[in-house]
């Protein structure tokens, strides 16, 4: 069932439409989570090196598609709010093709570039074969993670939240099964790990496509709307590509991070591995309430309500640094334990590496609270250009001075720690100024 996000209560429609994606994206953490765990708990400390460090490079990888499916879902929530479905049809159209390409391109890319993208995130000799053998296999799942994410964001524009949830939550539970299976019971290994995530992400890229094509009679295309529309598509890929750019800029700079982890070697990028699976468990929930926030801003604007626009953007602060503030505490208090399901009791340096690490960063969550609602508010009123200003200030100031940090030997690894909320509030601080002195101009008159 799809939420009108133009009507009623503000706050309850907010955390009522948030709640299913934060749960949903919960789940899809569970995707590499499942793979970390398992393959930490039983393949040992280099084989969770490797996969931790795949899972950096394979965010950054679906972050492309993920940018290109929320920037047209931006452009499918205001002509939703418009109510103006014959140019949601166009859309639909023209943005599946777009983004269908572009997934074909990049699976290609990366299956030929796969060594020199092992080089480049100067992967230790030791783990360099572990990492390839994962990679070889997880890449198949590009596809699928895009019919995932684009009928995911498709229905979330309309305000449905519910269904792509049902198809990723079936999805990460098999994911869990399959691991299991493959790695304990078939002793594949980290390939192992690999084949049960791709298998499981094809069921809910399938499963989703399917289910949308068949129970949403109102986004069936028809011959008419198998046309080149200009108008269309200078809109499409102006929100698409620079929400793309944002994305990709900022799973980049972590990457970027990660090769400076791994210069430190296999402890420190075990250490990183796990801490870094908890703290995107941690700040998923706030992430995903931007996205909603982004969807509610996008309606009202498609529908012209200045007055709703602006009560939304205080009940969101309000209730992100309430999230944030919870989340936080639990972070501080349970990270110790919270390491130690990833890592064996006896690898002490590892889980205090960890917990240092989701202590400095657990204490800023409410910057990152912040930024996550100002991307989604940019890209919802048309300036998703701005969005990538605030990412590039934000990563730009993560990767210079973990760079410049880490050199100093009296602080160390801890110095990309630190990195990251100073970038937070360096952004946070240039797109509240920015909003407060263009406001008029960016909300509909």
């Amino acid at each position: 069932m799809s939420l009108d996000l133009t009507k009623g209560s503000i706050t309850g429609n907010l955390l009522k439409f948030a709640f299913p994606m934060m749960i949903g994206n919960l789940l899809q953490q569970l995707y590499n989570v499942a793979d970390t765990l398992i393959v930490g708990r039983y393949l040992g400390a280099d084989a969770l090196a490797a996969v931790g460090s795949a899972y950096t490079l394979m965010t950054f990888l679906t972050s492309i598609l993920l940018g290109l499916c929320m920037g047209s879902g931006a452009a499918f929530s205001i002509q939703y709010g418009a109510k103006n479905m014959e140019r949601l049809k166009h859309s639909l159209v023209l943005s599946f093709a777009l983004i269908g390409m572009i997934t074909i391109v990049l699976n290609l890319l990366v299956f030929l570039g796969l060594d020199g993208i092992i080089w480049f995130m100067q992967v230790p000799g030791s783990i360099a074969q572990l990492m390839k053998d994962y990679l070889s296999a997880i890449f198949w799942g590009i596809s699928a993670t895009f019919l995932y994410n684009y009928f995911g964001t498709l229905l979330r524009s309309l305000g449905n939240s519910i269904v792509p949830l049902v198809f990723l939550g079936g999805s990460a539970l098999l994911n869990v099964g399959l691991d299991l299976w493959f790695v304990l019971g078939f002793q594949w290994g980290i390939p192992g790990a690999a084949w049960a995530t791709v298998l499981s992400q094809f069921i809910a890229g399938l499963g989703i496509t399917a289910y949308t094509l068949i129970r949403f009679p109102e986004l069936r295309i028809s011959r008419r709307h198998l046309r080149w529309d200009t108008g269309i598509f200078r809109e499409l890929t102006s929100l698409s590509f620079l929400t793309c750019v944002q994305q990709s800029v900022m799973n980049f700079g972590i990457l970027m991070v990660q090769g400076r982890v791994n210069s430190f070697g296999s402890t420190v990028m075990a250490a990183f591995a796990a801490a870094v699976k908890i703290d995107s468990f941690a700040y998923m929930p706030v992430q995903d309430f931007g996205n909603a926030f982004s969807t509610f801003i996008a309606q009202n604007y498609g529908s012209r309500q200045k007055d709703r626009i602006q009560k939304g953007i205080r009940a969101a602060i309000i209730s992100a640094f309430l999230f944030c503030g919870v989340i936080t505490t639990l972070v501080w208090v349970f990270a110790r334990p919270l390491m130690g399901l990833f890592v064996s009791p006896q690898e002490l340096e590892i889980i205090q590496i960890g917990v240092t690490y989701l202590r400095i960063e657990s204490s800023f969550y409410f910057g990152i609270g912040l930024l996550f609602l100002l991307y989604g508010f940019y890209r919802a009123v048309k300036m998703p250009g701005m969005s990538v200003i605030l990412t590039v200030i934000s990563l730009g100031t993560r990767v210079l001075l973990a760079y410049t940090l880490s050199l100093i030997p009296q602080i160390g690894v801890t110095g990309i720690w630190v990195s990251v909320p100073i970038g937070w509030f360096l952004a946070d601080l240039a797109g509240t100024l920015y909003y407060y002195k263009r406001s008029k101009l960016l909300l509909p008159q």
